[in-house]
């Protein structure tokens, strides 16, 4: 195997225009310096690629990582994600130095903590590397989270340090390699940095990757806790992640029109598309029916199959600006005229949502729903497994006992 010194030195070699004599024609000053020039040119093209490694920037290297991830290249990608870890701490660390050694002047600590003040002498007296950090600074934090104070820049470098993308990226690839606690506590550490991700709304795939390491791992009181936060904690914007399921009237009111009114009423007149709390509604109302908490697993199982239905409709009306749901079974026939639907159901568990959602409301005492739900399935062979289940309930109706957690 040709080294990759080899290759640097032949590529110097062929662009090299003189050819090089032999040593034994060159008076020995003209060798000493034909030597320097040789070993100068051999540390410029040997030191290149390494030069070029380092100035790399930290999200160039994540993205390097991601692309060694999709490819199955593991090692590698462990490698990139903690080198592009290692490069943002590094650069925000001399950020930060840079910050407190200009605090630190004589002439600078006369301004006291007035950021305003220092902001005005770095402008003056062009210190370049103090205006770098405050621009990098203020890129990624509001400047008025500062409060004014100039000390407290530096702490706010500190924290830029943390770079939860990294840590996330490095967790999925413990996850896929089976190393499920190392890939849950980088998880964690993401999470808890969530307030420097540049998307922020990535904090609720981070939680679902957590309460799916607490679910292969059968903790299902953290799996449970983990998705309970993805409907009850608070965004990045400070309100409830799901407010339409945080109103208790609204969601008793949803509860009543379904039981009394039935399924296809309570679609008529309900639409919510949150799709991003799908699945942890989906996932505890699987978890409750599982351990016989049909109630509560009714209720989460309700709104996980209106989310479904409302963008399986929304999707209709943009093929079909004057359709209209009337039936599950007409939505049906809608459904099987398009196949890109497919997949949807197949990742949202439709028809599985579906079954449960009335063998929990059979369980409750509503017995009206359950059978639509049933009657439904047991006219979709699509369902499969489901509509046999369901045909089952249909002639013998019976409590069911879930054998499988969610």
């Amino acid at each position: 195997m040709v080294k990759k010194s080899e290759v640097r030195l032949s590529y110097f070699r062929r662009y090299t225009k003189n050819p090089i004599p032999p040593p034994s024609t060159l008076h020995p000053l003209s060798f000493t310096l034909h030597s320097l020039f040789l070993a100068l040119c051999s540390l410029f093209f040997f030191s290149v690629p390494l030069l070029a490694q380092e100035t790399r920037p930290w999200w160039y290297t994540l993205e390097q990582g991601k692309l060694f991830f999709r490819n199955g290249a593991y090692g590698n990608a462990l490698v990139a994600f903690d080198d592009a870890r290692r490069a943002r701490e590094a650069q925000f660390s001399r950020m930060e130095q840079d910050m407190i050694n200009l605090l630190s002047r004589p002439e600078v600590r006369r301004f006291g903590d007035s950021l305003e003040r220092v902001e005005a002498y770095i402008s003056e007296t062009k210190q370049s590397a103090a205006a770098l950090a405050l621009d990098e600074l203020y890129h990624r934090l509001p400047k008025a989270s500062l409060g004014g104070s100039a000390n407290r820049v530096p702490e706010a470098l500190d924290r830029l340090k943390a770079y939860p993308e990294a840590e996330y990226w490095l967790g999925e690839t413990y996850r896929v390699e089976g190393e499920l606690a190392l890939a849950l506590r980088q998880y964690q550490i993401a999470y808890a940095r969530r307030d420097l991700l540049e998307i922020p709304s990535f904090e609720v795939e981070i939680l679902y990757k957590i309460a799916d390491i607490h679910r292969l791992r059968t903790e299902y009181q953290d799996m449970e806790k983990t998705v309970l936060e993805i409907l009850e904690g608070t965004g990045p914007d400070g309100a409830v992640r799901d407010s339409f399921w945080d109103q208790d009237q609204r969601r008793a009111a949803m509860t009543r029109m379904l039981e009394n009114d039935g399924l296809s009423r309570f679609l008529t007149l309900y639409r919510y598309n949150n799709t991003s709390v799908e699945r942890a509604h989906r996932l505890l109302g699987f978890f409750y029916f599982s351990s016989s908490r049909h109630l509560p697993a009714a209720e989460h199982l309700m709104f996980a199959f209106l989310i479904q239905n409302t963008v399986i409709i929304e999707e209709v009306i943009r093929g079909r600006f004057d359709f209209t749901f009337t039936t599950l079974g007409a939505l049906m026939e809608e459904i099987r005229r398009n196949n890109r639907f497919e997949a949807f159901l197949e990742e949202t568990e439709y028809f599985r949502t579906a079954y449960y959602l009335g063998s929990a409301l059979f369980a409750a005492g509503k017995q009206k729903p359950a059978r639509e739900l049933w009657d439904f399935l047991a006219s979709a062979p699509e369902a499969g497994e489901w509509r046999v289940r369901s045909l089952s309930q249909l002639r013998s109706p019976y409590i069911e006992k879930a054998l499988e957690m969610p």
